[in-house]
């Protein structure tokens, strides 16, 4: 295939690929943007295979039959509430394959068309070490972020003195190492510099908490994506280093959009720990507080006499898998011409978006589904909110107390509503460890119980 072909194919690749990501940022365009991009990659792989440099079709063939069927087996059996941590193990597979291809491209260069073992060109030698640093320290930080994520690792932030300090003399280290390497080529310097930049990667995410790990996992995207553009420095490949840069530059986007939303910079997200898991003694301030609690025909009969009610979801919902049940009150409310939406705030959940796919799963309407800032001033105006889970993101401390490690986060205004029904499982704590001031509020009704079960008792009760 000549030259002037393969620019065309991958230019095409790569505008369908912008057109994803543009599909992408709207629920109602997601499928299209889907397809877009699916399409882009099928051209960009076929593309490539048509290269003469590519010695054996039966081995990528089995790589690609052998991947495609354990991503396939993956997409089958993942659950909703999984997806996060199925995210962050993705990220960590692009950090490892990035590593991967700079330790090939080092032991044998002229494969790669970058000169002989011993002397590769300067400027080759520091595309491949940089796409090693930032291919290691996705690695390891997303293994560690699956992990938070995942429950087996806690998501209480670890930290200790000098942390920072300790952090930017990694970095420097790093710097001189791949000076060093780009000096004498040696292996052993460009494993020291994969060994290094795995530990940087750990020491970057254990100071976060639960609380902030949606940006984490949207900064992890990030990465991945400029590990990806390192990738396509290192194999001469126009489309990959565009693919990258695109994924790296639009997770950083992101990351900025949620830190905005959460009325934080995404450097004190990095640098802080914040929303750990507090002390259990952190909650007895409230031992002496009294909630109210009710039932499914309570609700039911609140519900039913309403005019307005705002559906506020959060991982409760993905936990229960909730959604549907959730519709189905939803669209007997609307039948009764009571007007129904969805609030959802930019972290809720545990990666970006999280809220929005369960609901999009359930078929729920495009437009009933609104943002905070769309939604926030209707709160006053509602008589009922129906809050399914989602414990931080309604947090009245985050407005009241200087003390709280969620305050100036900005909230979903629900406690302004006439009555707020709640349903969680129990009184604990959410992934951030600050207790709900929401739950004692003498316009609040705790409805305790498995979440699915609840909104389909509420629909038994409302027939």
């Amino acid at each position: 295939m000549s030259s002037n072909i393969v620019a065309i194919l991958y230019l095409v690749s790569a505008l369908l690929f912008i057109f994803a990501l543009r599909g992408l940022s709207h629920p109602e365009s997601s499928r299209l943007g889907n397809i877009f991009g699916v399409v882009g990659m099928i051209i960009a792989i076929i593309t490539t295979l048509m290269f003469k440099s590519v010695l054996s079709y039966v081995e990528i063939g089995s790589a690609i039959l052998v991947g495609g069927a354990i991503g396939t087996f993956i997409a089958l059996r993942i659950e909703m509430t999984a997806l996060p941590q199925l995210v962050a193990a993705f990220h960590s597979l692009v950090g490892i394959a990035a590593v991967f291809v700079a330790a090939a491209a080092f032991y044998d260069p002229m494969a790669f068309g970058i000169g002989n073992i011993g002397s590769i060109g300067m400027s080759s030698l520091i595309e491949m070490s940089i796409g090693t640093f930032i291919g290691a320290i996705t690695f390891s930080g997303s293994v560690l972020a699956f992990g938070k994520l995942q429950g087996t690792v806690s998501g209480k932030p670890i930290v200790f003195k000098f942390q920072h300090s300790i952090n930017a003399l990694i970095l420097i280290f790093i710097i001189i190492l791949i000076f060093l390497f780009v000096r004498n080529q040696s292996p052993t310097i460009f494993w020291s510099i994969v060994l290094v930049s795995i530990i940087l990667g750990f020491l970057v995410v254990i100071p976060i908490g639960g609380a902030d790990m949606p940006v984490v996992v949207s900064m992890l995207n990030s990465y991945s994506g400029w590990a990806a553009c390192g990738i396509g420095f290192t194999l001469s490949n126009n489309l990959l280093i565009i693919t990258g840069a695109l994924v790296g530059a639009s997770g950083a986007i992101l990351s900025y959009i949620m830190s905005k939303g959460m009325n934080r910079s995404i450097i004190s997200v990095v640098l802080g720990g914040f929303g750990g898991e507090q002390s259990s003694s952190s909650s007895s301030d409230n031992s002496d507080k009294v909630v109210k609690q009710g039932n499914a025909e309570d609700a039911a009969y609140v519900l039913k006499n309403a005019d307005s009610v705002i559906i506020v979801p959060g991982y409760g919902m993905a936990v229960a898998q909730a959604q549907h049940a959730l519709r189905e009150m939803s669209d007997i409310l609307k039948n009764e011409g009571i007007n129904v939406r969805y609030a959802i705030h930019p972290v809720a959940g545990r990666m970006p978006g999280h809220m929005n796919v369960l609901l999009a799963e359930a078929n729920v309407e495009y437009e009933e589904v609104l943002e905070l800032e769309e939604i926030n001033h209707d709160f006053p105006m509602t008589e009922v909110s129906f809050v399914i889970g989602a414990n931080d993101v309604t947090n009245p401390a985050a407005k009241t107390d200087k003390s709280s490690p969620i305050y100036g986060m900005p909230i979903l205004d629900v406690e302004k509503s006439q009555t707020v029904l709640f349903i969680k499982r129990s009184m604990a704590t959410g992934y951030s460890g600050v207790d709900n001031e929401l739950f004692y509020r003498d316009n609040t009704t705790m409805l305790f119980g498995d979440a699915k079960k609840m909104c389909e008792d509420i629909v038994k009760s409302l027939g």
